[in-house]
């Protein structure tokens, strides 16, 4: 049975500190991960907020990305291909190697939050077992099995898309017709229109997931 990790990490132990340093205003949501036999991790990834010309200049001088392309941009937002070093000290190492797959990442201000899912208990706790004994600066906010009930109503959900898909629904979101729209909502909370797409996308998922015990392929995520 899988099990899924959520915690945060400080960005310097997974990627993209020096950039987020640079522009700490910029949130980097990674859309899909693919790990390659060749010591390079390729994420595709959005960023909103702040400027996009000064990221993309830290980004390329950033030690922890051999390659960077801008792929799309719209509404504020742009999406990227990057190669990222498979540095062996970090996080984003060692869950390519654990074999787990990623869920969600989102970056911002020096610190990212990530959610992993591993396919068998033994992974898990090896992963677990990486953090504590390497003197991770990471903190689990949640762990469980996508079939149990979680706790405080929130299933699987990070508190960003817990508070997000709440604000939504208060504000009548989900209402027919609906009380505002996306970029009246995407303002409520602050974010761009885009970035507010991704955390609706990725909340509604996760509860689509655990509501209905939902089997993907990794080459479904």
């Amino acid at each position: 049975m899988s099990t899924i990790i959520e915690f945060t990490v400080p960005a310097e132990e997974f990627a993209l500190y020096e950039t987020l340093c640079v522009v700490p205003e910029t949130t980097v949501a990674v859309e899909r991960v693919v790990a390659h036999a060749d010591d390079r991790i390729v994420p595709y990834f959005w960023t909103s907020g702040g400027d996009q010309e000064a990221f993309e200049r830290a980004a390329r001088d950033d030690h922890s990305v051999a390659e960077l392309t801008k792929l799309d941009q719209r509404d504020g937002a742009a999406l990227y291909r990057a190669e990222w070093v498979e540095d062996v000290e970090t996080v984003a190492y060692a869950y390519t190697q654990a074999g787990a797959t990623l869920l969600n990442a989102s970056g911002k201000d020096g610190r990212w939050e990530l959610q992993l899912r591993f396919d068998d208990e033994d992974a898990s706790s090896s992963f677990q077992h990486y953090l504590e004994e390497s003197n991770r600066s990471a903190e689990i906010h949640r762990l469980y099995k996508p079939t149990q009930p979680q706790m405080e109503g929130q299933p699987g959900l990070t508190d960003l898309q817990h508070d997000t898909l709440v604000t939504a629904l208060r504000a009548g979101y989900y209402e027919v017709p609906r009380g505002l729209s996306m970029d009246e909502l995407a303002g409520e909370l602050g974010v761009s229109q885009q970035a507010l797409s991704n955390r609706l996308r990725r909340g509604h998922r996760t509860l689509v997931e655990n509501a209905l015990t939902v089997n993907l392929s990794h080459d479904d995520v």
